[in-house]
């Protein structure tokens, strides 16, 4: 009996063994798999480079502050009452505005129809800070028309009510931000080793409302390299040149590649400056820049490197808000 009872014993130990073993075996099996997902999953890179960027396509967003009493969905006074004109601002994009450089041109009404307002343009009077991982709803400002007391006054007769549709047209520089990962620097492009030459490469942009959309890496013959950059106008208003009037024709913007003594950059055969065919009226629109290499690469030239690019430009949007004015109550 007591051999029995041992015999048993030892069988029923080697069978629990037996599963802890092929418990264990099916653990290494899982950690083996999940290690092949993860090293597959390790060399995809995401092209919106959101750890780099926070990214969007808003820069300068702009409001009226309320003008008078919400009646019907409209802001609404007596032609007794005077009202403020104040704009607040927030800067959506990761591109800071620096003090003045954005601008605020009140239009829509006549002039002489009001009184109490000293300039019908003004200038932001702090600077606006970029959205970041510290500050993600970005720099927040306000600007007014009627800095006196008391405020905008209509000065005609109202018969019943007047609507009065107040426009504000602003502007503002910015830039946009590109980083274009392991770009191939490759003399001879048979060589099947660290990178390939004809890929469509990941990138980061930062958040602005002109934004790149794609990134690609070609060869423009032997040992020279290539990058076409995608370009859009994506934020629903209208771009120029830094410092200079905006066309009704066309937006534009000017552009600079890291490097650029080793670079030559076109867009529509112009160098440094791209263009939008129309005005963003319809959606948005977009344009290429291609930029290659000035001088080939040497046939032993193996590397990847990570290459910046900045697009510049000042931006035009407008903003509305209507103001009804009731005949008071003689």
């Amino acid at each position: 009996m007591l051999f029995t009872c041992n015999l048993k014993n030892i069988i029923k130990e080697g069978w629990n063994m037996k599963l802890r073993n092929i418990k264990i075996f099916q653990l290494f099996v899982l950690l083996g798999i999940l290690a092949i997902l993860t090293s597959c999953g390790g060399g995809q890179t995401q092209s919106t480079g959101k750890n780099i960027f926070l990214g969007g396509i808003e820069g300068l967003e702009v409001s009226f502050e309320s003008l008078g009493l919400l009646e019907e969905g409209i802001d609404t006074i007596y032609d007794t009452e005077d009202f403020p004109l104040e704009l607040s601002l927030q800067n959506k994009g990761e591109e800071s505005i620096p003090l003045g450089k954005a601008s605020f041109r009140l239009i829509g009404p006549a002039k002489e129809d009001f009184e109490n307002i000293p300039a019908w343009t003004v200038s932001n009077t702090a600077i606006l800070d970029k959205k970041s991982e510290f500050n993600p709803e970005g720099g927040l400002e306000s600007v007014t028309f009627t800095p006196n007391d008391p405020a905008a006054k209509y000065k005609r007769k109202v018969t019943g009510f007047v609507d009065i549709n107040w426009n504000v047209e602003y502007s503002y520089d910015y830039k946009t931000h590109l980083l274009i990962n392991d770009v191939c620097f490759k003399g001879d492009i048979t060589d099947k080793k660290v990178c390939q030459v004809k890929e469509a490469k990941t990138f980061a942009v930062s958040g602005a409302p002109l934004t790149v959309t794609k990134v690609e890496q070609d060869t423009g013959g032997k040992g020279v390299v290539t990058l076409k950059i995608t370009v859009q106008n994506a934020g629903g208003g209208e771009s120029t040149y830094p410092n200079e009037d905006f066309d009704t024709r066309y937006s534009q913007f000017s552009y600079e590649i890291d490097e650029p003594e080793k670079w030559e950059c076109k867009s529509g055969g112009r160098e440094n400056k791209g263009r939008f065919a129309e005005v963003n009226a319809n959606g948005p629109t977009s344009t290429e820049v291609l930029c290659k290499l000035k001088t080939a690469l040497a046939d032993d030239d193996l590397y990847t490197k990570t290459l910046g690019f900045t697009l510049n430009y000042k931006y035009k949007e407008l903003v509305q808000k209507k103001l009804r004015i009731k005949e008071s109550v003689k």
